[in-house]
């Protein structure tokens, strides 16, 4: 997957160890899927990690949502 193209996040190798956060955040994008795996709500997440601003998890949802989709679309049955 290309998190390149996502400008709701970034990357650099001296900010959390090189890990994917939200732009102007030190919030790693996994910590929105674990929690959402927890069965936190977006709601929820955005409570409890602030400077994350709702636009930047939904760009991440819909970025990881059209990968997904691609590959579904590209892989054979």
């Amino acid at each position: 997957m290309n998190w390149d193209k996502c400008t709701a996040i970034e990357r650099h190798p001296a900010k959390m160890s090189g890990a994917w956060v939200f732009r102007g955040t030190r919030v790693p994008v996994y910590a929105l899927f674990e929690n959402l795996r927890e069965g936190a709500s977006v709601e929820q997440f955005l409570d409890w990690f602030h400077g994350v601003e709702e636009w930047q998890v939904k760009a991440v949802l819909d970025h990881e949502a059209k990968a997904l989709k691609a590959l579904y679309l590209t892989t054979p049955i």
